[in-house]
């Protein structure tokens, strides 16, 4: 796959600022590129607290969610929370259940099934929520586009408190469609003045729990105790780590790095079922260990195992949840494996001169197609729709995943007529259409794409050129402290030119492992290491006379000694 290496060049008075905030100008870089900028903006990013969240009273209607809720409460109406498969919906529910239930209230919850039901509440849940005698539903993680379903709950005459993060749907004349509902409380709605737009579905939650203890003049530990599942969603839903987000995910972190035996009895489970209970956790191990076990059962059973861990008290009994949720995961993982070879064949060969990659997979499960198509993305930079799951009346169902050159909403919007049904946003999409017209729309995708071959070449963003001399260990333990790294906070990477390798060893049992000696034209040398084929890596090396790296710069820790080393990422 072609790339194409780019240098950050974004102004920023760099000395001043490291002069007055006591920081390295490297730093301030780092930080300038990321859009943080201005002496208060970067303290905060740097040095704010949970003090310095923002007031949830300023979400939209959450003064009036509160009021309705605490009357239920003390109503003792039954109350059903309604929450969504994924990681974000788990987390919200698991937020919402337990703060309802600590107040005295009569809470129990639904999850939708993914293949039955699909995203989001339905008729179906709101006609069994009536036929239960339940009296007030609240959405957590969904709700906000639901227009016909919530007209049908009010015309049962059920309260419908909506709490979600989404995007609110428009009509024709660009106006707001708002679902008929008791409270609607999401961010991104025009009247909120709620700054930071881009929190989670479990972070809404989270918030208005805090409220609705105050309330009741509940425990305050107990929303703190609640932090993790906050920071474990947004971490989850990929939401950017700027802003309060970063607050939350990094006390969240440090909260469930500092004590794990006080931590919730399914999660304390499931990082141990997962080899991490000796091991400081990550934004990467929530993103890519603990994350992909929650969304496991969601995806290839149900998402109320999930929930369970969550709820349970009892240690025997999450160990034996938090080992089914692995194995599924594990399952996953190697139905995925087997889905991307699959498709990267297909695009490497019969589709190799599409610009728009539409690879039918009939036995994938519908499930997994999203992830399949965001790894092929990854692997050929371009945008990739993976149709799977064609039903007994000839009908198929697809997921896409874009790249930054191509709105994939806008794309199949050009196509509308062809589709069933379909959703989604520039990155994004998910769609149904009759199996015998997958051909058809492969070929309307690529004639109207646009797409230039500079188009899908992949962009790696440098923050600086970084010269061996400035790298000490002071300044690589200040660039660690800008984590959790993620979504809209990158790793910061740097790159050198005139460089040599030398003292090549290849190393791992799957030969996964290059070590070398990296050497500027100076003379030089850091310890370098490369992960991939390793001896491929190494043959591309050895032909080079001198080359440029990208590279990041951490602390190896080996036998008690500490040295700087390189890992490099690429190199032309």
């Amino acid at each position: 796959m072609a790339k194409k290496w780019y240098l950050y060049a974004k102004k920023a008075d760099f000395k001043g600022i490291a002069e007055r905030l006591s920081i390295d100008p490297v730093t301030v870089r780092v930080l300038r590129n990321r859009d943080i900028e201005g002496d208060e903006e970067i303290r905060r990013f740097l040095f704010g607290g949970l003090d310095e969240l923002e007031d949830e009273s300023r979400l939209p209607d959450a003064g009036r969610a509160v009021r309705i809720i605490a009357e239920k409460i003390r109503e003792q109406k039954p109350i059903r929370v309604v929450g969504d498969y994924d990681i974000d919906g788990v987390c919200a529910s698991y937020i919402m259940v337990t703060v309802l239930r600590s107040l005295g209230a009569k809470a129990d919850f639904v999850i939708p099934d993914r293949i039955r039901d699909g995203y989001g509440i339905n008729s179906r849940i709101i006609e069994e929520a009536g036929e239960a005698g339940i009296n007030t539903l609240i959405t957590v993680d969904n709700g906000i586009s639901a227009i016909d379903e919530l007209r049908l709950a009010k015309e049962l005459g059920l309260t419908v408190v909506v709490t979600d993060h989404h995007e609110i749907r428009r009509d024709a004349d660009d106006a707001e469609l708002i679902p008929e509902a008791d409270a609607v409380v999401d961010p991104k709605l025009s009247s909120s003045a709620y700054a930071m737009k881009d929190i989670c579905g479990a972070v809404v939650a989270w918030k208005l729990a805090r409220l609705l203890l105050r309330e009741f003049n509940g425990d305050e530990e107990l929303w703190l105790s609640l932090l993790p599942f906050a920071a474990i969603a947004t971490v989850g839903d990929v939401m950017p780590l700027k802003s309060e987000n970063r607050i939350i995910v990094r006390e969240g972190l440090k909260r469930i790095n500092e004590s794990r035996r006080k931590l919730n009895t399914g999660l304390y489970e499931l990082i141990r079922a997962c080899g991490l209970l000796d091991k400081e956790l990550s934004a990467y191990h929530i993103g890519f260990v603990i994350g992909p076990c929650i969304n496991a059962g969601g995806r290839l059973e149900t998402a109320y195992d999930a929930m369970e861990i969550f709820l349970s008290g009892s240690h025997k009994e999450a160990e034996a949840l938090a080992l089914h949720l692995k194995d599924l995961n594990d399952e996953r993982k190697a139905m995925t494996e087997r889905g991307v070879e699959e498709a990267a064949a297909l695009a490497e060969g019969e589709f190799s001169k599409d610009k728009v990659l539409l690879i039918e997979l009939p036995k994938l499960h519908e499930s997994l197609a999203g992830i399949v198509a965001g790894r092929i993305r990854e692997r050929f930079s371009k945008p990739a729709i993976v149709i799977t799951d064609t039903d007994t009346k000839g009908v198929s169902k697809g997921s896409g995943r874009s790249i930054e050159n191509y709105n994939m909403f806008e794309g199949l919007l050009r196509e509308q007529d062809i589709f069933i049904k379909f959703g989604g946003h520039p990155m994004a999409a998910g769609l149904s259409l009759n199996t015998d017209r997958i051909g058809e729309l492969r070929l309307r995708l690529n004639r109207h794409c646009g797409l230039k071959e500079d188009d899908l070449c992949e962009k790696i963003w440098i923050d600086a050129e970084l010269p061996f001399s400035y790298i000490t260990e002071g300044l690589i333990n200040e660039l660690s402290s800008l984590a959790p790294f993620g979504n809209g906070n990158e790793r910061p990477l740097f790159a050198q030119k005139e460089l040599r390798a030398s003292d090549l060893r290849v190393l791992g049992k799957n030969k996964n492992v290059l070590r070398f000696l990296l050497r500027n034209r100076e003379g030089r040398a850091l310890p370098a290491v490369m992960f991939g084929e390793a001896e491929e890596l190494s043959r591309r090396l050895v032909e080079k006379d001198t080359f440029s790296a990208l590279y990041y710069p951490q602390i190896n820790e080996f036998n008690g000694r500490r040295s700087i080393q390189l890992t490099v990422l690429d190199f032309i």
